[in-house]
């Protein structure tokens, strides 16, 4: 059976006034993800990326075209209802964490469901141990995010990302503050969480990722230029294993 679709974009435009300048910075992208499908989308600056990235994430509505989320079309929707679609169908990873700093990497994991009044408070917090469980922070829960290390950090920020079980996790250069080892390791995760049918976008300047993911989306000038299939994966672990141990 053919995999569902998690994300349509038809002809997506978007224009920005700068003082009296309009700036094109989406010029007609279309493109559909799969479920289960790792997805990197790259370019340089300039690019469209962010602007894309924006969209993705239900920050903002395209100027003309239509997004669809997991077959709900975005573009029409208002603010609260945009916010309640980002809450409950995507996880983000952001280049730098965004945690809260005092906090206890449980707490920071809970974050995303305090706002689900379905969930209890037993539940919120079996399930942000779970997600630490999965990223392999089990021994972790209760340092807070200065007792850790950038690597470590963006391990809790994954898990909040996977703890509302969301259809998409949206990572935004997620491994751009880490040193190239830990980078790997955050990859390596990214690939575990593929092969469990999770479906990944990340956005990212360097092409170097691209051999990791299942496909590859290139921006130019706010056009896709290319976007090929990779059949044939590389393994983040085995890089990962090579290289020397830092301290950590």
């Amino acid at each position: 059976m053919a995999n569902k679709e998690i994300i349509r974009l038809d002809n997506i435009r978007r224009y920005f006034k700068v003082g009296s300048e309009e700036v094109h910075a989406l010029r007609g992208v279309s493109f559909t993800i799969f479920e289960g499908e790792f997805v990197t989308i790259m370019g340089t600056s300039g690019s469209g990326k962010s602007t894309l990235l924006n969209l993705l994430g239900c920050l903002d509505t395209p100027t003309s075209g239509e997004y669809y989320l997991d077959g709900v079309a975005v573009r029409k929707m208002g603010r609260n209802e945009r916010a309640m679609m980002r809450n409950r169908k995507i996880g983000f990873v952001f280049q730098s964490y965004n945690l809260l700093p005092k906090t206890t990497a449980i707490e920071n994991v809970e974050l995303p469901l305090l706002y689900n009044s379905a969930v209890s408070s037993k539940e919120r917090s079996r399930r942000a141990m779970e997600a630490l469980e999965h990223v392999g922070l089990a021994d972790r829960v209760h340092h807070k995010s200065n007792q850790m290390s950038g690597g470590q950090q963006q391990r809790v920020a994954i898990a909040r990302a996977l703890v509302n079980d969301p259809v998409i996790i949206l990572a935004d250069e997620a491994t751009g503050n880490l040193d190239t080892r830990t980078s790997y390791s955050i990859i390596v995760l990214f690939q575990e969480l593929y092969k469990k049918g999770r479906t990944i976008i990340f956005v990212t300047h360097n092409p170097e990722l691209s051999k990791y993911s299942s496909r590859n989306i290139v921006l130019r000038d706010g056009k896709v230029i290319a976007n090929t299939q990779n059949d044939d994966i590389k393994s983040a672990e085995e890089v990962y294993k090579s290289l020397p141990k830092e301290e950590d």
